[in-house]
């Protein structure tokens, strides 16, 4: 009786057993030389990922890493989460804007002039546009504008419409014919008196659309513009420094802003025609024109 006792009472205790073993499941492998995970080596390498750059990986506040997942912020020691954030860009240094402007007497004028022809007929239309603007260019050349000097712009033909409300629809009336023309002039003291002469030569079906005034070498300007801007933006830096009690370095970055403005200047559109009586010759002033350059420049700090 007691032989037949102690099996039965040891089979609970090895089932117990076995049953422990089971929900343990197998043993993580690690693979030789890799490291323990969760520590990060000395050289800044995460297990599984390499060598990290400075820099790269910023952390967020939340403890995520940019492009890295989302790993716990207790994941790696604080001072590799430092060593990461070190590298996000940030604004040093002084920064400033400087303005330079150049005052340019003008020396060139764009003059923009038309003829528009009306008739029954498009052959009509262009005929008399042909004609008027023959005689535009004929008073151009004779008062020394040369061939190059003229440009022609724009050129149309399109019919005249009325609104038939008998027949309810849009009829034909006759066509215009618009050519637009671009001259420049060198001599502008006669400007005004060139003007004159377009205006009799073209007539009734003259149209002077603008006048613009420019430089036509505007280089040398611009340079000394910008030679202006970058003292200016200087002395607005040496200025922070001394008012904040820091030493002035190099520059470390310099960019012009935007454009060089303005080159030219435009007076409004006018429509003119031949005077049935004499007249003075047609004021036309140039003006001065201003050239202007802004730069930017960040100073280092020493």
């Amino acid at each position: 009786m007691r032989s037949l006792a102690k099996p039965l009472i040891l089979a609970p205790v090895v089932a117990l057993v076995a049953l422990s073993l089971a929900c343990q499941g197998p043993k993580a492998q690690v693979a030789p030389g890799s490291p323990t995970p969760g520590i990060v080596a000395p050289s800044g390498e995460r297990p599984g990922a390499g060598p990290i750059p400075i820099g790269t990986y910023p952390i967020t506040p939340s403890g995520d890493i940019s492009g890295a997942g989302q790993p716990s912020i207790g994941a790696y020691p604080r001072s590799e989460a430092l060593a990461y954030s070190n590298g996000a860009s940030q604004q040093s240094g002084i920064w400033v804007t400087g303005t330079g402007k150049v005052a340019v007497q003008p020396d060139l004028a764009l003059l923009n002039l038309g003829i528009e022809a009306r008739a029954n007929t498009v052959s009509g239309a262009r005929q008399q546009a042909a004609e008027a603007m023959s005689r535009v260019v004929q008073a151009m050349k004779a008062d020394g504008l040369q061939e190059k000097d003229i440009q022609t712009r724009y050129f149309n033909i399109q019919p005249q419409y009325v609104w038939n409300d008998f027949a309810k629809r849009q009829e034909i009336t006759g066509y215009l014919v618009s050519n637009n023309v671009t001259t420049k002039v060198r001599n502008l003291d006669a400007l005004g008196s060139l003007i004159d002469k377009m205006v009799e030569a073209g007539g009734d079906l003259i149209r002077v659309q603008g006048i613009s005034f420019t430089v036509e070498e505007p280089v040398r300007y611009q340079n000394q513009a910008r030679e202006a801007a970058v003292k200016d933006a200087m002395a607005t830096a040496q200025q922070f420094a001394a008012l904040t009690g820091v030493s002035l370095g190099k520059p470390i970055y310099i960019a012009q802003v935007g454009g060089v403005s303005p080159v030219i200047k435009e007076f409004s559109r006018m429509e003119v025609g031949i005077a049935t009586t004499p007249a003075p010759t047609t004021p036309i002033s140039a003006g001065e024109l201003d050239v202007q350059v802004q730069v930017q420049i960040v100073f280092d700090i020493k």
